[in-house]
């Protein structure tokens, strides 16, 4: 199997261009040459019709008669006059045997153009009262115009010669600029690595099909960093949230192993446990479902009254009435929201609400137009001025938890659920205290 050359693009279309121009050029050098010939024998014919006409002008007659005045037969451009009277040549010029022969041959033919060697013939036959006397026939050398095509073939070959290589000096200079972008994409996409998720080719506004191909990298490129960053962002807020229900089974397990106990205490104990793990398994499944709200794939339904009670006794098993006072209306609030995404929407704000409330946490349900308002209100210190929009960054805390555990990924992980389902959370820090909004849409 014969092996194909490594050829670039730059190198395969410069050879496309020099195949089309040589094959342009050669059609037209022909073509040239053709009608250059096709010229130049009308330019002889032409010279010996003229040389003949004006010979036969000089003829007298007399007495019926054929006669030839002294004149010179040889023209000074090297053509040749012959005078026939039937088959007599009253004048001949000194040529070849050959071409004498050739002459000849016309003195009694009708008025006609006849090729010899080199040499183009034209009779003329001249006539008294309607009465043939006699025959011109004058000879043109083909030598100057065979040589005149010849140097205007070879210049013509020069010229096309240079044309060409000029338009494909012309044309590797533009493939080089026009392919320069591709070549610098080329080192920039070499040179990145795995962690570099903000670069771009950024060739500018799309205006040609490299700035448009640029563009369309950019954008599966920003497809593609957008899909890393929603792993690693599932992946810090999956561990984010398993940290409280994991360190509950551990203490469970670090309390039974060190001393005997009881089994009421034991079963007390494997119940603790037991609801971790519940808790870990709704974590898992709420956030799997954000993903798959993220992703249009589907959009659930619940009853929100469900999600708060279940949030509640998730941040604090048994302090629902007591810290935690539940407000929520008598029958059902429905959200297009699936149950265990809204328990992970209000779990950071009541798990927050408690650690920085110094007196009970209320929390509010209420329908108001097309939506559903969540209100988790503490008694805390507060937000400070500006923090409103900073603390639902990821990894950000505010400054009444700076001195706190965890790691500032809760309320981003709400505010990122409560996006994703058509929603919002808002805040507003009030003097002894802060409330978190949660509005949803109402299914």
């Amino acid at each position: 199997m014969s092996r194909r050359l490594p050829l670039g693009v730059r190198t395969r279309l410069l050879l496309a261009v020099a195949g089309a121009i040589t094959a342009a050029l050669a059609v037209g050098v022909a073509a040239f040459d053709v009608l250059l010939e096709q010229r130049l024998s009308d330019s002889a014919t032409a010279v010996a019709r003229a040389e003949a006409e004006a010979e036969r002008s000089s003829l007298r007659v007399v007495d019926g008669r054929l006669t030839v005045p002294s004149s010179t037969v040889e023209s000074g451009l090297g053509n040749t006059v012959w005078v026939f009277a039937g088959g007599t040549a009253l004048e001949a010029p000194r040529t070849s045997a050959a071409v004498a022969a050739l002459a000849a041959s016309l003195a009694r033919g009708p008025r006609r153009v006849l090729e010899g060697e080199r040499t183009r013939f034209y009779s003329l036959p001249v006539s008294d009262r309607g009465r043939r006397i006699g025959t011109v026939v004058a000879a043109v050398s083909l030598s100057a115009y065979e040589e005149t095509a010849r140097e205007a073939l070879g210049g013509a070959v020069a010229l096309a010669v240079t044309l060409l290589a000029v338009v494909l000096l012309l044309t590797n200079r533009i493939l080089a600029r026009a392919l320069r972008p591709v070549a610098q994409m080329t080192r920039d996409a070499a040179s990145w690595s795995d962690s570099d998720l903000e670069r771009r080719f950024r060739l500018g506004e799309p205006h040609d099909e490299i700035t448009r191909l640029g563009a369309t990298l950019d954008g599966l490129l920003e497809r593609v960093a957008a899909s890393l960053r929603h792993e690693q962002r599932f992946t810090a807020e999956l561990s984010h949230e398993l940290r409280t229900p994991l360190a509950r089974i551990s203490a469970q397990a670090e309390l039974a192993l060190a001393r005997d106990r009881g089994p009421d205490e034991y079963r007390d104990g494997f119940e603790s446990v037991q609801r971790s793990a519940e808790q870990m398994t709704r974590i898992v499944e709420s956030l799997v479902a954000a993903a798959r709200t993220e992703g249009a794939l589907e959009q659930g339904r619940s009853d929100a009254r469900d999600a708060v009670v279940l949030a509640a006794e998730s941040v604090a098993p048994g302090e629902a009435g007591g810290r935690i006072r539940l407000s929520l209306p008598p029958g059902p609030a429905r959200v297009a929201v699936e149950v265990d995404l809204l328990e992970r929407m209000l779990t950071p704000l009541l798990d927050n609400a408690l650690r920085y409330s110094e007196g009970p946490v209320d929390v509010s349900l209420v329908e108001r137009g097309g939506t559903v308002v969540l209100a988790v209100a503490d008694e805390g210190p507060g937000i400070e001025p500006g923090e409103e929009e900073r603390i639902f960054a990821p990894g950000v805390r505010g400054a009444a938890g700076s001195g706190g555990a965890g790691a500032g990924l809760g309320l981003a992980l709400a505010a990122r659920l409560a996006r994703s389902a058509g929603g919002r959370i808002d805040v507003e820090s009030r003097r002894g205290g802060a409330t978190f909004v949660l509005v949803l849409p109402r299914a």
